[in-house]
């Protein structure tokens, strides 16, 4: 049985700056959540849902970069 595609990956924007990389598994909730440190951040969907694992290896990525 395929693991459910069911998680985000996104990009934490000020204006065009990322201040932050991560995943989530409701980008409303999380973009509410960073606007408590950003007023001012939007949250870009980067890609498609995917599986929590996929979605684990990609923010690992993005700490490295």
């Amino acid at each position: 049985m395929p693991k459910p595609r069911d998680t985000y990956k996104y990009h934490f924007k000020i204006v065009n700056k990322i201040v932050h990389s991560g995943i989530t598994d409701d980008l409303e909730r999380r973009e509410q959540e960073h606007q408590q440190e950003w007023p001012k951040g939007h949250i870009t969907q980067v890609g498609l849902k995917t599986t929590e694992d996929a979605t684990r290896e990609w923010e690992e990525d993005q700490k490295k970069a």
